[in-house]
């Protein structure tokens, strides 16, 4: 019998249960996929508080690795044997075993480990999508960055670097600021002892940045709106201290201001181009310009303890649950 971590209502990680699951063989169009790491996301908390409605019951949880262990009929993505990751699909990643649609699984290049996968799929493409897609970056831009020693935040700092961008990170303690240092992060502001927005013009000379990637939300908005340029771009692309609410009349007094709210479903379909955008990223990794691997490790029986964890801000880079 599989296990799978279960929600039967919306509320903090003692609402996370470890179950017995029943899993069938794939139907058309599918494959079963027997997982060996599985990421823990922000936007998981998202589902399990019910700020993103879930119908319940339901599982939790939206990328994985393991390897294809069947393939229903029909399906020529991936064959039993391969090793794949995922981050689109159904809510259900926190489980040993489970049945997806197979359009939606990434091969995974042998340079690649399914512990460093783990903490790309999500993570890795997000980056992705953020640098190259949303406010594309071309090389030589001073850009702010929230969050910087998170899970995303240590990948977008390799990669900032990677395409020669100066990125300004924030973090909220000087252990977080080394390790951002560490991984490529040009500048770094400590949250809890400077004023963001004052030190950004400092260090552009006044000027201000041209894009903000600002995954933190209402405690960082009016930071990241100040430290704009005219005609800059807020790049909303999170919420984790609550939603952002935006006064549109500010947009034009603080300089004519672009903001968008992307999503990743609608940059990494259809699968054609989600399987470039993976590409660009192994790639990276390949080359030894972005390393990652998992900072912090649960049983998957421990779900909620990895919930606290990321909950409380003691976490920096990737937490994983292995099955």
């Amino acid at each position: 019998m599989a296990k799978a971590i279960r929600i039967h209502q919306i509320g903090g990680p003692e609402v996370l249960r470890l179950e017995d699951a029943e899993v069938g063989e794939p139907g058309p169009g599918q494959a079963r996929v027997r997982h060996s790491h599985i990421a823990v996301n922000f936007i998981d908390i998202y589902f399990r508080t019910g700020q993103y409605p879930l119908p319940l019951p339901s599982g939790l949880g939206s990328d994985a690795v393991g390897v294809v262990e069947a393939v229903g009929p029909g399906v020529t993505e991936v064959k039993p044997g391969d090793r794949v990751g995922y981050l689109l699909g159904p809510q259900g990643a926190y489980a040993d075993v489970r049945v997806m649609p197979a359009a939606v699984l990434i091969p995974l290049p042998d340079a690649v480990s399914d512990a460093t996968a783990s903490t790309l799929m999500m993570k890795g493409m997000t980056a992705q999508y953020l640098f190259r897609q949303v406010f594309p970056l071309k090389g030589g831009e001073t850009i702010l960055y929230h969050a910087a020693a998170g899970g995303v935040g240590l990948i977008a700092c390799q990669w900032a670097r990677a395409l020669g961008v100066r990125m300004i990170g924030t973090v909220s303690s000087d252990e977080k600021a080394a390790v951002a240092r560490a991984n490529g992060c040009a500048e770094v502001i400590v949250t809890t002892r400077e004023d963001i927005a004052k030190r950004v013009r400092e260090l552009t000379d006044g000027k201000g940045v041209p894009v903000v990637y600002d995954s933190v939300g209402k405690d960082t908005l009016a930071a990241s709106l100040d430290s704009l340029q005219p005609r800059g771009t807020l790049v909303s692309n999170g919420t984790s201290s609550g939603p952002v609410v935006i006064d549109t009349m500010q947009l034009a007094v603080k300089g004519s201001l672009y903001v968008t709210r992307p999503a990743m479903v609608h940059y990494a379909t259809p699968r054609p181009h989600m399987l470039a955008m993976a590409k660009e990223l192994f790639d990276l990794v390949a080359a030894g310009k972005i390393r990652s691997e998992p900072s912090r490790t649960y049983p998957l029986a421990d779900a909620a303890e990895a919930h606290r964890a990321i909950e409380s801000r003691r976490t920096t880079g990737a937490t994983v649950l292995l099955p």
